[in-house]
């Protein structure tokens, strides 16, 4: 039977990615803070959660990310800037995955295929970014990105079959996204859940390292 762990599984993705890949057959590892008292922030809370695992893992999806973090929305404009709200922005949404990603050398397997997913968004674009604003968040994203990709470039060198990817959801209705979107207008988490696997499912170790939308479309960086 196929392994997934789903990191942020008690979210409204993350929690929506362990029931289908629970459907599709794979022996499901759930972590989350809520549940299992992982906290992305903490490297000694992740270096202990993540070791404490025996691998390899056939899918490991990292479903982590915050847009409001202390009651704080994304800014609007420059002078809303504030170096705590940036720590935090970086703290969850790219070092966490990062601090997870230096561990995925000894959960993926060598010799097979195997996926490895952080969840990222468009936001995050450099290239697509014709809006401004949301300083913190893009610029996570952003970074989030970069890391991926780096990461899948020193990957490929140990285990050449595997499949990094940063992954961008569209508008989920999650609690994440009720105060920016219409209700009735973002997609069900059940559905964002399976859009995204089946994306994964279609990735070659060639594509490896790319920044992909639901529809399995290339982002720009």
């Amino acid at each position: 039977m196929k392994r997934a762990l789903i990191i942020g599984a008690s979210g409204g993705i993350g929690n929506a990615l362990a029931v289908e890949t629970a459907r599709r057959g794979m022996r499901v590892t759930p972590l989350s803070r809520s549940e299992t008292g992982l906290d992305i922030t903490s490297q000694a809370s992740v270096d202990a959660a993540l070791a404490a695992l025996d691998g390899p893992f056939d899918l490991i999806f990292v479903a982590t990310g915050a847009l409001q973090i202390g009651g704080h929305g994304p800014e609007k404009s420059l002078r809303q800037i504030d170096a705590n709200d940036l720590h935090a922005q970086f703290a969850v949404n790219a070092i966490g995955p990062a601090l997870i990603l230096k561990h995925a050398p000894r959960l993926l397997p060598r010799d097979a295929r195997a996926v490895l997913a952080v969840l990222s968004a468009r936001v995050g674009s450099i290239g697509d970014n014709r809006l401004g604003g949301w300083y913190g968040y893009r610029a996570a994203k952003a970074a989030v990105n970069q890391i991926v990709h780096s990461a899948a470039i020193e990957i490929a060198r140990t285990h050449p079959h595997a499949v990094l990817a940063a992954m961008h959801p569209g508008t989920v209705a999650t609690p994440f996204t009720a105060d920016f979107v219409k209700p009735g207008t973002a997609t069900p988490p059940a559905d964002a859940a399976s859009n995204l696997l089946n994306v994964l499912d279609g990735l070659t170790s060639a594509q490896s390292g790319g920044f992909f939308d639901y529809a399995g479309e290339p982002i720009p960086w």
